[in-house]
C-alpha cells in the first residue's frame, strides 16, 4: 500500500499525504507547499508517508 501512496504523492502530493493521514495538520501543510511549488509538496508528502 505505500507503493500506491508513493506514487499519489508523486503526481497529486495532497492526496499521497490525505491516503496517509487523512485530512489534517500535514495534510494542509502539503496543500500550501504545493501550491508554492510542486517538488517541495512531493519532498513532504514522501517523508509524510515514509515517516508513518
Amino acid at each position: 500500500m505505500d507503493l500506491v501512496r508513493i506514487l499519489a504523492a508523486v503526481f497529486l502530493p495532497p492526496l499521497g499525504v490525505f491516503l496517509q493521514v487523512g485530512i489534517g495538520k500535514d495534510f494542509w501543510i502539503n496543500i500550501i507547499l504545493t501550491f508554492f511549488g510542486y517538488l517541495p509538496g512531493i519532498i513532504h508528502a514522501v517523508w509524510v508517508i515514509a515517516r508513518k
